[in-house]
């Protein structure tokens, strides 16, 4: 969540922005993967009524987060609003649930590969007029709206399904894990499957060609300078004029070696926090952020929209720090005032009962 921040509250030059960028929303949706299947039964998946009561749990989530998303995108928050694809993506999970860990984890891995080379195939063929996209209100009210809605959530848009699926499935595989007995692994992985993902990324650019590759299909008279813009940072996809884009890991490009790096940090960034579980009274401030995620998410970006893109700016060539430790010091007190008092978030009270009623009714 603090990555987050950072990555809408500052500079993109800014350290912690450059740090964050893609790899907080990976670990965001890796982490989503992980309350699904401890929502399904964690190491033992249930089965009969149990599951069928997840799956409608699950469900009424995933249509509630998509709402949620389309009504904060409406609303022009100043960033690209993750929780509508979160919510297909929650629908997607349910057909999965019975999966175990390994076979998640080879699902994961094969979609990795694989998603970014469809998503690539597929994107070849297509105009595309809006980068970065989240859907609104809006976009349901006619059959061309509609299917912008439907390639955008898919393909096209600023956190496409097709490529966050292997990040949910890797956060699933975790959730079917005794996840503490294997942190010491988890952190080792993470950190060898983040070196083959941006360091491979590397070598293939920097090594064997593949920035010169590139520079060559820029048009005449772009500086080569366009290029570093590109690469430190897309919106969801990587462009389709050249192969080589897939051999790039910059954030939110959806390529193999991005979907492998950012994967391994959320594994890695996982490992470490299960490490402090005995010092849960010491880091109560910073875990209720993580109880109340969904709040500290919606939140955020209230607060930003409310604060305004010109004084945020104002504030962020002045000190390009103060915004986000401003957002980390109050999100903080706020989620642990109110964990300590009435334990639920309100958005996270409202999700949790507003999916329990409808499975009673269903199971019963």
């Amino acid at each position: 969540m603090f990555g987050m921040f950072a990555a809408h509250a500052m500079p993109p030059t800014a350290w912690p922005s450059a740090l964050a960028a893609g790899r907080a929303a990976a670990l965001f949706a890796v982490l989503a993967g992980v309350s699904i299947a401890l929502l399904s039964g964690g190491t033992q998946p249930f089965d009969g009524t149990r599951m069928r009561g997840s799956r409608v749990r699950i469900a009424v989530r995933a249509v509630l987060l998509f709402l949620l998303g389309i009504a904060l995108t409406t609303l022009q928050v100043p960033a690209m609003v993750i929780l509508a694809f979160y919510g297909v993506l929650f629908l997607l999970s349910i057909p999965l649930l019975r999966l175990r860990a390994g076979a998640l984890a080879m699902l994961a891995a094969v979609l990795a590969i694989g998603a970014p080379l469809l998503s690539f195939a597929l994107r070849s063929g297509m105009e595309v007029n809006q980068l970065g996209y989240a859907p609104n209100f809006g976009d349901f009210g006619s059959a061309e709206g509609l299917w912008t809605v439907f390639h955008g959530l898919l393909l096209t848009g600023a956190y496409p399904v097709l490529t966050w699926l292997p990040f949910l499935l890797i956060g699933m595989a975790l959730g079917r894990l005794d996840l503490l007995a294997v942190r010491g692994k988890l952190i080792a992985s993470g950190v060898g499957l983040g070196i083959l993902g941006y360091g491979g990324s590397w070598v293939a650019m920097n090594v064997f060609g593949g920035e010169e590759s590139l520079l060559s299909t820029l048009p005449a008279g772009l500086p080569p300078e366009i290029l570093d813009a590109v690469m430190s940072s897309s919106l969801g996809t990587a462009p389709t004029t050249s192969a080589v884009w897939l051999l790039t890991a910059s954030a939110h490009s959806g390529t193999p070696f991005e979907i492998i790096g950012a994967g391994g940090v959320a594994i890695a960034v996982i490992g470490l926090c299960l490490f402090g579980q005995r010092l849960r009274r010491l880091l109560l401030p910073i875990s209720s952020v993580g109880a109340l995620a969904l709040t500290s998410y919606a939140g955020h970006l209230l607060a930003l929209k409310a604060f305004g893109p010109e004084q945020l700016g104002r504030m962020s060539v002045e000190n390009p720090y103060l915004p986000w430790l401003v957002l980390v010091a109050a999100t903080m007190l706020i989620t642990t005032t109110w964990r300590v008092l009435l334990h639920r978030g309100p958005l996270e009270w409202a999700l949790h009962h507003a999916s329990t009623a409808p499975t009673r009714l269903l199971t019963r």
